[in-house]
This record gives structure tokens, sequence and C-alpha cells, in this order.
């Protein structure tokens, strides 16, 4: 049995529930993907718009797992809005 990979990239197109996306590729086709271990190591964070590089096996072609956050110099990345609680508080 060979380890055969397809390498290929694709954009963000929806964020899931427990680190998964859908993954819109170059030629419209739309897969499911879950980021690599590397990825959930360093806390490399994923959102919509993003472009990534993904493994693929020839057996499932709808599944992928991402392997690698693509450097997006023309999109500005904006942090998530947090709120910590009133900040004039009194005792």
């Amino acid at each position: 049995m060979s380890n055969e990979v397809i390498e290929v990239e694709g954009k963000i197109v929806a964020v899931l529930p427990g680190t998964m996306f859908r993954v819109e590729l170059p030629n419209k086709h739309v897969v499911l993907a879950t980021i690599s271990g590397k990825l959930r190591k360093n806390f490399i964070k994923i959102t919509t718009g993003d472009m990534v590089k993904m493994e693929m096996t020839p057996m499932d072609l709808n599944r992928a797992r991402i392997t690698y956050r693509l450097r997006n110099a023309n999109q500005q990345r904006r942090a998530p809005i947090r709120s910590f609680g009133p900040r004039n508080r009194r005792r």
C-alpha cells in the first residue's frame, strides 16, 4: 500500500465546529477539511477567506487535511472582538 497524497490549494468558505472547515478548490469543488496536528499544536488561526494548502487521498476526494495556511498579503487580518466585562467596576 502506497502513501499517495494529492496536494491542493483552496480558499476557506466556512468555519464549522470542531476545527472543521469547508474549502473551495480552484475548480469550484467544495471539500470538508480539518486541521493537522502541527497547526493545532502551534495555535495557527484559520478564518474565512484564508488560502490554505491541503492533502487529500485518492480514496476520498471529499475530505482533506489542512497542512499550511498561506500568507495573504493583500488581506488585512482582524482580531476577534472580545468582551472582558465592564471597564469601570466598583467594589
